[in-house]
């Protein structure tokens, strides 16, 4: 007997859609050609994704292409396994016979038919849908399907299609970027879109931009979440919604009356996922929610125990993945590292916290993060093994796990473990200096330091010593002093180790207070101190620091061999030390005017930090190769240095490298005759000076200050005033904007300029009679001359040898086309006099 099947119009077939599509242009076409290759395509995702949505989009766009049709299937009411056929006839018109199987007839009814059917929510009937997607595929060659699920049907010839969320907007958008860019991502465009249809007019403004984006973001991009949000404008601000959304499940509680009860509350939608799982993965899925990404050795340790066998959490984790729950998130050194969205460790939280286990997995990952962390630090800072690799490896590792380490030291304070998580503390230091951390640090510290509790002396000595390099690194010298003064003396008192380390932190911040002679003493004892200790780490450290002493006293033929010696002791341990190293050789090239040689030592310094992303320390190499590129004339490779530097130090918060690169970037606007940004560029640094204290040694200041005395003698003594007033009073990313534009339009300027004589100095346009321009330092030495110095008194002021000075005095000469000493002050008056107008 033939059966027939009545196939109305492929309009009647599928629902009408109950607002507009938005988004999803990518995917659909990616599921557009990959529909054209395979028959039966299965989109998988957790509730909320969008599954259905996007299936039924997919199927109205390609309904034209099949004769008879799309049908769509809805299977969520639907509880018995037997009557998953019979939904399917119905869906498609076909006649049920009696005394026949159902499947049967549909076979018969679907053989030549040319059809696409849409089989919705078959998670909880995945068997049975499983059984009869596969008899249609096998008997009905023209039909296509399409199905939606939190897990695959895993059939033969199945596509699994994972939905992915919808495109997030950055966490911090780039200052100035236009609200229009920000409302073409995805998640952005629904949330508009669904607030604008309760509150017509609403748009997205600067005043809620950072609410929308932490809304969206928040809520990981899930579809059903940003449209349960957005319905809560109908009695609520943007901003308002976004600071209720830490508690998303109470208020996202009520939705569309009209949808699925599985999708009209956000609880709703996890309930139904959740109601599926097994025993063993409702378990593990609730003691997953203290991770913050893991992989597959961490759940082992943290999760197993006799209800759930280390041996069995493979299986149970690939359950929860193929559900939907857990997603796979790359690999980390060939390793494969797992998370849950936002919205399902919220719940699974909860789920723990009622079970009563919560206590005991959140210690367990505490005790495990703990070791790890004194693991990677043990390997990295050891000498001979492992290699260099292994060690780059291990800070990655570090970074990756930063929001895990987050997570333990919270569980240590709550627990009130002041040990633990000092010690933990204190292996994170490395990893907080590297990736620009260290205002975290510094408050993690500060907790666990006034935390009750018996500490044993070495290990709170150490902690103090680490937290006093913060406060270094965070230009809070006077803390910084304290912490590690309080350090030695404990170290002292108990003799404890570690006694080096804060010694070393002393005479730095004797240094930077220029004191380098108090400095050099305290860096001296650091080194008698590690030497003692037989701490080859903080050895290094401490001869790199005492060789940099020596270069601020002016001693540069014995800062040279004290680096040297400073890298021999460094070169088996760890290659960051290393790169301190090669950058302070680096600097020291800089001082002796050897060009060359500093770019080779800041390009190696910046080679190694690179490695391990020590976005720090690059600015600093950036900024070093910068202020060579600008002393050697080549402003526009100076230029993309500089903006590279000044980037990175606003990226990692670090103010001190901040007002370095505006003053950079002043010197540069120098260069490019720009006096009047170079004058307020300057008042931007030294305001930020004003409160990190002084940025660089006070001869390196002298020299920079007469560069920018150019540029305010350009403008005129009122016009320069008012300019360092506009410039003290602007916010670090205006001042930022402003150097980073100045940059830019000198990064793109062709060819470049004649070549500087020293580094902090830049081209001025103060042009001679026969338009030779002359050089910043030449303008300030044709001062000089003006003033009746001779040129040893010009080598004595400037700190220069007399055939250098005397050179200088030569391009003066002949760039003026002048004999005499006295045609040289002619012209500075002439200058002078039309500066000021």
């Amino acid at each position: 007997m033939t059966t027939t099947i009545t196939t109305p119009s492929a309009a009647g077939q599928l629902p009408a859609e109950p607002n507009s599509f938005v988004g999803r242009e990518r995917d659909l076409a990616d599921l557009t050609m990959l529909l054209s290759d395979v028959r039966v395509l299965t989109l998988c995702g957790p509730g909320g994704i969008g599954k259905t949505r996007l299936a039924t989009r997919l199927a109205s766009q390609l309904a034209s292409g099949y004769a008879g049709g799309a049908a769509l299937v809805e299977l969520a009411e639907t509880t018995d396994p037997l009557l998953v056929g019979t939904r399917v006839a119905a869906a498609l018109g076909a006649r049920e016979e009696p005394d026949r199987p159902v499947t049967e007839t549909l076979t018969d009814a679907l053989r030549q038919q040319h059809v696409l059917i849409v089989l919705d929510t078959c998670e909880h009937l995945v068997d049975a849908v499983a059984g009869l997607a596969q008899q249609l595929l096998a008997e009905c060659p023209a039909v296509r399907i399409i199905a939606t699920s939190r897990e695959p049907l895993r059939l033969r010839g199945e596509t699994v299609w994972r939905v992915p969320p919808l495109a997030l907007p950055p966490p911090e958008p780039t200052p100035g970027q236009p609200l229009c860019e920000l409302a073409e991502h995805e998640s952005v465009r629904l949330f508009l879109d669904r607030a604008g249809a309760v509150r017509p007019g609403f748009a997205l403004t600067p005043r809620n931009a950072d609410a929308v984006i932490r809304l969206c973001r928040t809520l990981d991009g899930m579809p059903l979440a940003i449209e349960l949000a957005a319905a809560r404008m109908r009695a609520l601000s943007a901003e308002q919604v976004a600071a209720r959304i830490d508690d998303r499940f109470r208020l996202l509680a009520s939705g569309n009356r009209t949808a699925p009860p599985r999708q009209q509350t956000l609880q709703a939608a996890v309930d139904w996922s959740h109601g599926l799982l097994t025993d063993g993965e409702r378990i593990l899925l609730r003691r997953l929610s203290v991770f913050s990404g893991w992989n597959l050795q961490m759940a082992e340790q943290v999760c197993a125990d006799d209800q759930v066998p280390a041996g069995h959490v493979l299986d149970l984790l690939a359950g929860l993945i193929d559900k939907s729950l857990v997603t796979l998130d790359g690999e980390l050194d060939g390793v494969a590292r797992y998370r849950l969205l936002d919205t399902i460790r919220e719940y699974a939280a909860a789920r723990l916290a009622a079970s009563g286990e919560e206590p005991r997995i959140r210690r367990g990952h505490l005790e495990f993060m703990l070791a790890l962390a004194e693991d990677v630090m043990d390997r990295a800072f050891r000498r001979g093994d492992p290699p260099w690799a292994d060690r780059v490896a291990l800070y990655l590792r570090s970074a990756r796990e930063l929001p895990n380490y987050r997570v333990a030291l919270a569980a240590a304070l709550d627990f009130g473990l002041a040990e633990q998580g000092l010690r933990l503390c204190s292996a994170l230091r490395a990893p907080w200096v590297v990736y620009g951390d260290v205002t975290e640090g510094i408050g993690w510290f500060d907790r666990f330091l006034h935390l009750p509790g018996e500490v044993p002396p070495a290990i709170r000595a150490r902690a103090l010593a680490l937290s006093a390099e913060l406060a270094f690194e965070q230009q809070d010298y006077g803390r910084a002093a304290a912490a590690a003064q309080a350090a030695a003396d404990m170290s002292t008192a108990h003799s404890a180790g570690g006694r080096s380390g804060a010694l070393r932190l002393l005479g730095l911040v004797s240094l930077r207070a220029g004191q380098p002679d108090q400095a050099l003493a305290s860096i001296e004892a650091a080194v008698s101190a590690a030497v003692a200790d037989s701490d080859d780490w903080e050895q290094g450290l401490a001869l790199t620091a005492k060789a940099v002493a020596l270069a601020r006293l002016g001693q540069l033929d014995e800062a040279g061999p004290a680096f040297e010696i400073a890298l021999e002791v460094l070169a088996d341990n760890n290659r960051w030390g290393v790169a301190q190293a090669l950058y302070g050789f680096g600097s020291l090239a800089r001082a002796r005017r050897d060009n060359d040689a500093a770019l080779r030592h800041f390009r190696d310094a910046l080679a190694l930090f690179r490695e391990i992303d020590a976005r720090t320390e690059m600015a600093r190499c950036l900024a070093g190769i910068g202020w060579v590129r600008l002393a050697a004339g080549d402003y526009r490779a100076a230029a993309v240095s500089l903006k590279q530097s000044l980037e990175l130090s606003v990226a990692t918060g670090q103010r001190l490298g901040i007002a370095r690169g505006l003053d950079a970037m002043a010197a540069l606007a120098v260069s490019q005759g720009s006096s009047a940004s170079a004058v307020r560029l300057q008042g931007a640094a030294g305001s930020l000076r004003d409160q990190v204290g002084p940025v660089r040694s006070a001869a390196a200041q002298v020299r920079l200050d007469d560069v920018l005395a150019v540029a305010r003698r350009l403008v005129g003594e009122q016009s320069a005033a008012r300019l360092l007033a506009e410039g003290a009073r602007l916010g670090v990313h205006e001042a930022v904007s402003l150097a980073v534009a100045l940059a830019t339009a000198a990064a793109e300027q062709p060819g470049a300029a004649a070549a500087l004589p020293e580094a902090e100095n830049g081209r001025v346009p103060s042009v001679a009679p026969g338009g030779a321009a002359l050089t910043p330092r030449e303008v300030q030495i044709a001062d000089l001359i003006a003033r009746g110095l001779s040129n040893r008194a010009i080598a004595a002021e400037l700190v220069i040898s007399p055939a250098t000075a005397a050179r200088h005095v030569a391009n003066i000469f002949a760039k003026l086309g002048v004999t005499s000493r006295a045609q040289v002050a002619a012209w500075t008056a002439e200058q002078s006099r039309r500066a000021h107008g």
